[in-house]
């Protein structure tokens, strides 16, 4: 489960980044943190130290939230298997929140007029 979370949290950083066009350099600086920890949450790395990575989070305009489980999912790492539910000893797979990213103005042309 921690490598499925560090894997989806790796890729919604670097396409966060993507989005707002920063290299690693950039928002290492900007998150006060070193490139090499932005290389790190980028790597899926699963060891790194909290507080840096909520300052990388903040300065991506992203969020880690915690949720109480499901009750079935609950009811699997107690041994039972719910109806419909994941296999015995499995949990649903993580979901990545939405992300949301700012609107874009697309560059004008060198044919259209400006307002």
């Amino acid at each position: 489960m921690a490598e499925l979370f560090s894997n989806q949290l790796a890729a919604a950083v670097r396409a966060r980044r993507a989005t707002l066009r920063l290299g690693q350099r950039d928002l290492a600086e900007l998150a006060g943190v070193s490139e090499r920890f932005v290389r790190f949450v980028e790597q899926g790395k699963r060891s790194v130290q909290l507080d840096s990575l909520l300052a990388l989070l903040g300065t991506l305009g992203l969020e880690l939230q915690l949720a109480a489980r499901t009750s079935s999912a609950a009811r699997a790492l107690a041994g039972g298997s719910p109806a419909g539910g994941p296999k015995e000893g499995t949990l649903p797979p993580y979901k990545t929140p939405a992300i949301e990213t700012p609107a874009v103005e697309p560059a004008e042309g060198p044919g259209e007029p400006r307002p």
